[in-house]
């Protein structure tokens, strides 16, 4: 079985503190035992002090076998964030869309949040919200986003944190179209809960790293309980599909 990590960081960021060029993430992949990640940046694009969608790029230009990216980006940039996830995708073969309520201060279902995603939608690129304790990023608000959006995936990144976690998989099995993402989430048993839910076709596995250790984030889905049929699609088959389902030439380029 090979195992797809969905949810990873690189980035340099002196203002915080943190310093993760992709050589760390790959390490700790290599101890995991992961195949494939996919990577984001720390910085929300436009707007950011570095150009982190192209330090993204050079990540995965650098390690093509191991990583993919998403681009994570700012709504309020409107028209201007529309064509750099254009270019993310069709340019730099990104796979997706990274969206950080918090950082970018939006309601997951503000009207600019919505355009974004469903521009990722037209060449079927899933989005990733940061989904955990904080306003803006709680379950029942960006299923908002995904009401809005049915056509797109819509993955719930740490599948609503440590306190809201029974209101991930309410929203998931209310909208067809949300997938829960198990990093940073500090139960192995609702891993179990979530599949038994809304089927294991829809979760996947993230570790957050390198903040969170990838090894041990593994361990809460091994813990879990699942079938080997069940954890092998969670620990990288549907991530696979997901984004083998992404287009990245034709109409939607020019869809506007």
């Amino acid at each position: 079985m090979q195992i797809f990590d969905a949810h990873t960081h690189v980035d340099e960021s002196e203002s915080l503190g943190w310093f993760d060029p992709p050589e760390k993430i790959i390490g700790l992949m290599d101890e995991a035992g992961i195949a494939q990640a996919v990577i984001m940046g720390y910085h929300d694009c436009p707007g950011a002090p570095v150009d982190a969608i192209a330090y993204v790029a050079a990540a995965v230009e650098r390690y093509p076998d191991r990583l993919v990216a998403l681009a994570r980006l700012n709504p309020r940039f409107g028209a201007t964030a529309e064509d750099l996830l254009v270019e993310a995708i069709t340019r730099y073969g990104m796979k997706g869309l990274k969206l950080h309520p918090v950082s970018c201060g939006m309601h997951p279902a503000n009207p600019m949040t919505v355009r974004l995603i469903r521009r990722a939608a037209q060449f079927g690129a899933p989005t990733l919200f940061h989904c955990g304790d904080e306003d803006y990023t709680l379950p029942f608000e960006i299923a908002g986003a995904a009401e809005a959006c049915p056509e797109a995936s819509i993955i719930l990144g740490h599948m609503g944190g440590y306190y809201h976690v029974d209101d991930a998989i309410a929203v998931a099995r209310r909208y067809s179209n949300i997938y829960l993402e198990t990093s940073a989430m500090p139960y192995p048993e609702r891993i179990k809960e979530a599949v038994e839910a809304i089927g294991a076709e829809r979760v996947l596995f993230g570790s957050d790293g390198p903040g969170c250790n990838p090894w041990l984030e593994l361990q809460k889905v091994r813990q879990a309980g699942l079938t080997v049929e069940q954890e092998t699609l969670v620990c990288g088959e549907n991530l696979r599909q997901l984004l083998a389902a992404v287009r990245h030439t034709g109409e939607a380029a020019n869809d506007h």
